[in-house]
């Protein structure tokens, strides 16, 4: 039985939607994805994007960044976070990771912004890996005593909660989506920039299509350019389908909270492997990571060889080479990222894997796990 990482199956709602854009329905899909979006989240204001990486990047055009402005982000994140703010000609400032749950340590982001406050410092992208939440209340009080802003990076995080609260509504300046995550690609591509700011969105709204503007009443053709901007524009198509992908997102949830309660109940005693904790019934499992004693890569071969895809999230930024030697980072300069690093790894977990699935990668991740001294 071969069980890919990650596995897409189209609704019937999809095919329908896309259907009806095919055959020129007078339904603008663009206009009726941010509508629902909107109301899913609880967010007053969306704009959808081709991509995750364009929602990332118009955020920091709407955010009028600079050269030499300075972003802080987690060293564990995925390359488009520094990358968009490098575009800018401006400093991604890499923070260390807690050792549980892999996202930002908020305790050395403290000390960072307490000891580096300038104008220069514009924002913090916190990233939810997996979709589990840092302490967001935490998060934006920083936010505002050291004056940044706060922008979420939501790639796995769609459906997600917060106290209770969807990703997309808990106080975030920005938060971007991405509909097809990273490292578990989907088949089409859109991102979707969430904030209840007037004036960001009013921005971000004007850049998104090369800053143009017409008049009303005027010929559609006759236009004006008034900031450089670029094309961020989701397509019909992308669009459509991805109405059905988050009508469909909460159940999706369900099932992967499922899979995950049977890797840990399954996983929970075995030797050389360590579950994730399973404490937070709001983690919506989008990833599920184990840690591997030793030997990690190996470990991955051997379900590869048995048929079983695997993912890493991720490889730290400052052992990537454009960082390393930009930025003269050492191997050690982060620790705790290096050490979770070396023992990662991401099992299958998606809402159309069936239990006998589930049950093949547990016998095989057993099984290898035997072989291990």
């Amino acid at each position: 039985m071969k069980i890919p990482f990650n596995r897409y199956e189209s609704s019937r709602d999809a095919h329908s939607h896309v259907s009806d854009t095919l055959d020129g329905e007078d339904v603008n899909q663009v206009e009726e994805l941010e509508s629902e979006f909107a109301d899913y989240v609880g967010a007053e204001h969306v704009l959808a994007t081709s991509h995750g990486t364009s929602a990332l990047h118009l955020a920091m055009l709407a955010l009028d960044l600079k050269r030499g402005d300075k972003v802080v982000c987690s060293v564990n994140a995925h390359p488009s976070v520094p990358e968009v703010v490098r575009h800018f000609d401006a400093e991604p400032i890499f923070v260390d990771i807690d050792a549980d749950s892999y996202n930002i340590n908020l305790d050395k982001l403290d000390v960072y912004l307490d000891e580096n406050q300038s104008k220069k410092l514009k924002a913090v992208i916190i990233t939810h890996l997996g979709g589990a939440t840092v302490d967001l209340e935490r998060v934006y009080a920083m936010g505002k005593r050291y004056s940044v802003k706060i922008v979420e990076d939501a790639s796995d995080a769609l459906g997600a909660t917060y106290k209770g609260q969807k990703i997309g509504s808990t106080g975030a300046d920005i938060v971007c989506f991405n509909f097809s995550p990273h490292l578990k690609k989907n088949i089409c591509n859109g991102g979707m920039l969430v904030t209840n700011s007037d004036e960001i969105i009013e921005r971000a709204r004007l850049l998104m299509n090369h800053a143009i503007v017409r008049q009303e009443n005027v010929l559609d053709y006759i236009y004006d350019v008034v900031d450089i901007g670029n094309d961020y524009s989701l397509s019909a198509l992308n669009a459509a389908y991805i109405r059905a992908m988050v009508a469909d997102q909460d159940a999706v949830i369900q099932r992967q909270q499922k899979i995950a309660h049977m890797y840990s109940t399954a996983l929970e005693t075995i030797d050389h492997v360590s579950i994730p904790s399973m404490d937070n019934e709001e983690n919506p499992f989008s990833l599920y990571v184990i840690k591997i004693d030793k030997n990690r890569d190996s470990f991955a071969v051997e379900l590869r060889n048995l048929g079983i895809g695997t993912g890493l999230h991720y490889i730290p930024l400052h052992l990537l080479s454009y960082y390393k030697t930009k930025y003269s980072l050492r191997v050690n300069d982060y620790p705790v990222a290096l050490r979770s690093y070396q023992q990662v790894l991401s099992l299958p977990i998606y809402a159309n894997m069936s239990d006998a699935e589930v049950k093949s990668v547990i016998e095989k991740v057993k099984k290898i796990a035997k072989t291990r001294v």
